[in-house]
């Protein structure tokens, strides 16, 4: 079974889950098997570094300010 290519199929929309299941020679019951791990797989994914320009320097090497001394301007 060629799990990456059923994947495509459901994450392309075209196709039923019956039209998959035909294509792939397989039960509905073992496509929506694979849709539903692809649901669990997907909640579980952790974007929480993802946009953040803060930590994306600091797991590149470079600290924030705070690391190097800098609180802000002191008046």
């Amino acid at each position: 079974m060629n799990t990456v290519k059923i994947q495509n199929a459901i994450l392309s929309g075209d196709y039923s889950f019956a039209e998959i299941a035909e294509m792939f020679n397989m039960a509905v019951s073992e496509v929506n098997d694979i849709y539903e791990y692809m649901v669990e797989d997907m909640n579980d994914f952790d974007d929480s570094m993802d946009g953040d320009f803060d930590s994306a320097m600091a797991s590149a090497g470079f600290g924030t300010d705070e690391d190097y001394g800098y609180y802000g301007e002191e008046y």
